[in-house]
């Protein structure tokens, strides 16, 4: 085990690392070489991260950051130099890191990718017009917009707004900044009398009359709108010279717009004529002008008014309302209306009953059972119509509850009202999220002419192929050249990286850390940029086993143009793919931190030293089960008829007190399965928690199963006054040792005195943190130790009292590995500790703030909190690629967790790609054949053998690798009849069977 490189090279090729001590980095010296595809691999916890985030990019960014002005420093997130001696030979940096895709609804896969920016453009530059009104029945004109006459204007006005007092305006500025001073003088010049700005009238004279720079009174940096007044009047058969005049004025000073303002009591509605663009026969509907904002969901020019460019509102949802359709309607069906309080109660269920009896239905009628006729009353109430035609009236459930989250003035109300809302998509654009003119305008493929949101709507690799064979005039042509290159070459790059089968409005909070990070990495590709390093955070996350020789291609073809990719990696395909390694070990934690080995593949496995040589040179393995448990036919939960997002509509059976693996490829619909499906159809059914499962005719099995837990990588607080000790509950029994230490006891310190985060025990100058932030303005802000405390977090007092010489900020500073001894003799403690040890968080402090810890080691932590908790009942346990940032010795832990969760008689329902814990599976379910639109199928079911041997499974291929001949003669015994799901024999043949009728 060495801290020196054993490289001997040109010295200017390499970034020279220079003793490196940031976080348990200890004051290693390593040489990453220049313009190559590097892995930094090693065990969870090592100081991979540290070494390639917290210390390269991390002096990267600060080198760049002091070539900027002092001035515009103080505008920028300053990064604080790391702890390092020297970093030499650093070119400029970017990390492309491993995080969710952001919480914004209003970003998408396109709008990240600058992909919907170009087809804005080309929309406006290139697109066809038609109208966008609808007749009484609903259909759409569609007829090409073209140049509108002054006469046809006039016509279309006498004949809509004859008798009703209108305005005659012309639009001048339309959503500009500034104070427009000199338009106002210029339209007083031109004789025009009053103006209207952003929707209020006023007198030009009297404005001007002030003078001054801003005689408008208007902000400078917000946008306004200015309209002339030309003319008011009554549109009538016989001012119609009047109106024409008027009309053609405005279009002259309006250069072509026209607005009018007809009267509607209070209020004035706007309708919109241009020359420009406009239908025939319907003028009304008109374009002013043809550019992107048209098409942008983000600028209120194109935004749906109704949802405001989100594509879906908050509604009051009938399947929260109704949690339980099985109860009659008087019987508490509708469960907002039952608790109310005494008096609303009786209110309510008198409505009901009174609703019961006029229309002649039994009040312990089942809701499901009831007529559809009734349904709709019940939920949506009676029209005028229908009530002078039935003789009587009633509000309705849903328009009841709109009526009182609106008009209640008590946040408790409103708050509870809210649990029964969910997002529904907006019933005026249908989820496109843009205004009807955007979405008139089409461009015309071979086959079928599509709108923006269409296309927005397609897979990337459908979106290629459709604009691939758009019709374009020769002048269309030449302009949409440029536009279409970039479209298509950054559609490519999505596809280098196995993306193909996300949608371009699939919203970016919906994404997985590794898709997030795949589509900056395509962004990046796409830029085109030399002589830069690349820091990334496992890209292979989420990424099936055949789709990792394409990211690795794209990774490849950033070094061939002149890049330096730096990769934190556990995936064996990437690794033996890089051309340098870099081992950091031996261990992870403070027994890590110290380079174990780097050079090609083959010096890593032929060093002794190295955990991870010894993994890939085959020295060290997870082995195949020699038995897999027997799952019964008659214990599992069975979904029907599961067809949300792109599942076709598939029966899938999961078998109880087993591990259960769903794979399958990136995008095939395991996460609407399992995530969508099967884990919010648990917890309604089981947690009773107002949530609403994705699409799927029944779910059966749930009456066997006692709590749901969810085990994701969410952090496990958001503040670093979360930690480990907290989450995991140690932290009360430890506080208790510590109230119970007789020194405590004499001077009368309660539990509370022992927590940093209430007045009395914690050091108040910092108020519990250790830590004091120092705005720096210009300079990255600096923390400091608390000088009273001296970052122990408690005042002296308390630091006072001392249990086995140790007081109550030596414990949080410990390793679990150390707490585990020191609290041997303390049962409660010291179970809980053995299991964070048991998953492989030895290392980690007990007081170590939750804001530093992976995904992966958040994810540990709950299955540990889960192993040391004294749960009753039978366990559904769901997790979504607990393997995230795990080294090979660390997947084999999580299995030995996952097995004894499993051999205490639960089940586990895990969605994974990682081969080692798919073989080590009892069951398997296998999605595919492909992602999108191609996916959502059932390709096999069965044990990692029955997968193995299917003929089309992805998933089989590469078990077939690992598995072999002896390990099916292993695995042959466990395979009873009792093992079988369902009613059939054979349900590798019956998937076979089902997939062959699918398609």
């Amino acid at each position: 085990m060495t801290s020196k490189p054993p490289l001997k090279a040109d010295e200017g090729r390499f970034i020279r690392v220079k003793g490196a001590r940031e976080h348990n980095l200890r004051g290693i010296d390593v040489h990453v070489p220049r313009d190559q595809f590097v892995v930094i691999t090693g065990v969870s916890g090592s100081g991979k991260s540290s070494l390639a985030f917290d210390t390269i990019f991390a002096e990267g960014q600060r080198k760049y950051m002091e070539s900027l002005s002092a001035y515009a420093r103080q505008f920028l997130d300053q990064m604080k130099k790391p702890n390092v001696e020297s970093v030499d030979g650093l070119p400029p940096t970017i990390a492309i890191e491993q995080r969710s895709g952001g919480h914004t609804p209003r970003s998408t896969v396109a709008t990240t990718t600058e992909i919907y920016d170009y087809l804005r453009l080309l929309l406006a530059r290139c697109g066809d017009p038609r109208c966008w009104h609808r007749d009484a029945k609903g259909s759409q004109c569609g007829k090409p917009i073209s140049a509108t006459t002054a006469t046809q204007i006039v016509e279309n006005i006498l004949s809509t707004f004859e008798g009703q007092k209108i305005m005659v305006c012309a639009p001048i500025i339309r959503s500009k900044k500034g104070y427009h001073k000199d338009v106002a003088e210029e339209l007083q010049r031109g004789g025009f009398v009053r103006i209207r700005v952003d929707a209020k009238i006023i007198d030009l004279r009297d404005a001007l009359k002030a003078g001054g720079e801003n005689p408008l009174k208007l902000k400078r940096y917000e946008m306004h709108d200015i309209e002339a007044v030309v003319d008011r009047l009554v549109p009538i058969a016989a001012e119609r010279q009047r109106l024409s005049e008027s009309v053609e004025t405005a279009l002259r000073t309006g250069s072509g717009a026209l607005l009018i303002l007809v009267e509607s009591g209070e209020t004035l509605k706007e309708i919109r004529y241009s020359e420009k663009f406009s239908c025939p026969d319907h003028p009304e509907c008109s374009l002013e002008e043809m550019e992107p904002r048209l098409f942008s969901f983000n600028s209120p020019h194109g935004a749906c008014p109704a949802c405001a460019g989100l594509g879906c509102v908050d509604e009051f949802d009938e399947a929260l309302v109704v949690a339980d359709p099985s109860r009659g309607v008087a019987e508490g069906a509708i469960e907002p209306w039952r608790k109310n309080g005494r008096r609303m109660n009786i209110w309510y269920s008198r409505t009901l009953k009174r609703f019961c009896a006029d229309t002649q239905t039994d009040p312990s009628t089942p809701y499901a059972k009831l007529p559809q006729r009734v349904r709709q009353m019940l939920m949506h109430g009676i029209t005028e119509e229908e009530e002078a035609k039935l003789g009587f009236s009633f509000e309705g459930v849903l328009p009841n509850l709109r009526r009182r989250y609106i008009e209640t003035e008590s946040a408790f109300v409103r708050e509870r009202l809210h649990a029964y809302t969910g997002n529904r998509p907006c019933e005026s654009c249908g989820g496109s999220r843009l205004r009807p003119e955007a979405r008139a305008v089409l461009l015309h493929g071979k086959k079928q002419a599509m709108n923006i949101a269409q296309i927005s709507s397609l897979s990337i690799e459908f979106a290629r192929q459709f604009l691939s064979t758009l019709t374009l005039t020769p002048a269309q042509a030449t302009i949409s050249e440029p536009i279409l290159k970039e479209i298509d070459a950054r559609l490519g790059f999505l596809n280098s990286v196995g993306l193909n089968y996300l949608t371009l409005d699939r919203t970016s909070s919906t994404l997985s850390g590794g898709e997030a990070q795949r589509i900056r990495l395509a962004t990046q590709v796409g830029s085109g940029l030399v002589g830069v390093c690349y820091v990334l955070d496992e890209p292979t996350i989420g990424l099936h086993q055949r789709d990792n020789d394409r990211l690795v291609a794209t990774l490849r073809r950033l070094t061939t143009i002149g890049n330096t990719v730096l990769v934190v990696e556990h995936d064996e395909d990437t690794i033996r793919a890089a051309d340098h390694l870099i081992d950091v070990g031996p261990g992870p934690g403070r027994h890590g931190g110290l380079i174990v080995a780097q050079g090609s593949f083959n010096d890593i496995c032929a060093t002794p030293q190295s955990v991870t040589g010894k993994y890939l040179s085959g020295e060290l393995s997870i082995p195949v089960p020699a038995q897999r448990t027997p799952l019964k036919a008659k214990r599992s939960i069975t979904i029907k008829g599961a067809s949300e997002n792109n599942l076709k509509s598939i029966d899938v059976s999961f078998p109880l007190g087993g591990l259960i693996c769903v794979t399958g490829v990136s995008g095939s619909g395991k996460s609407t399965l399992v995530g969508d499906i099967l884990l919010r159809a648990a917890q309604r059914d089981v947690s009773g928690m107002r949530v609403v499962p994705g699409k799927h005719s029944s779910v059966h099995g749930f009456d066997q199963v006692d709590r749901v837990i969810e085990v994701d990588q969410s952090p496990i607080g958001r503040t670093p006054r979360s930690n480990p000790a907290t989450y995991t509950g140690i932290f009360d029994h430890i506080r208790q040792v510590y109230a119970r230490v007789p020194e405590a006891k004499i001077r009368g310190y309660p539990i509370g005195r022992f927590s940093f985060n209430v007045k009395g025990g914690r050091c108040e100058t910092c108020q519990g943190q250790g830590m004091r932030r120092i705005e720096m303005h210009f300079l990255p802000d600096v923390f400091v130790e608390c000088e009273a405390c001296r970052g122990t977090r408690f005042n002296r007092e308390t630091l006072e009292i001392r249990y086995r010489g140790k007081s109550i900020a030596d414990v949080l500073n410990m390793t679990v590995d150390d707490a585990c001894l020191f609290f041997e003799a303390n049962t409660k403690i010291s179970r809980m500790l053995a299991c964070l040890r048991d998953v492989g968080l030895g290392y980690l402090q007990l007081g170590q703030a939750s804001t530093t810890m992976s995904g992966g080691e958040a994810q540990r932590i709950k299955l540990a909190t889960e192993l040391g908790s004294q749960s009753n009942g039978h366990t559904l346990y769901v997790l979504d690629e607990p393997t995230t940032g795990l080294h090979f010795a660390d997947v084999a832990r999580l299995l030995t967790v996952l097995q004894r969760l499993r051999d205490s008689g639960h089940t586990l329902v895990v969605i994974e790609h990682n081969l080692d814990v798919v073989k080590s599976a009892d069951w398997i379910i296998d999605l595919g054949p492909e992602g999108g639109d191609a996916g959502g199928s059932l390709i096999t079911v069965g044990t990692p053998e029955d997968v193995a041997a299917h003929a089309t499974s992805s998933t089989g291929h590469y078990l077939r690798r690992l598995l072999g001949a002896p390990a099916k003669k292993l695995a042959a015994p466990a395979r009873k009849k009792s093992a079988v799901v369902g009613k059939v024999k054979n349900p590798r043949k019956a998937a076979e069977k089902a997939t062959l009728r699918q398609a």
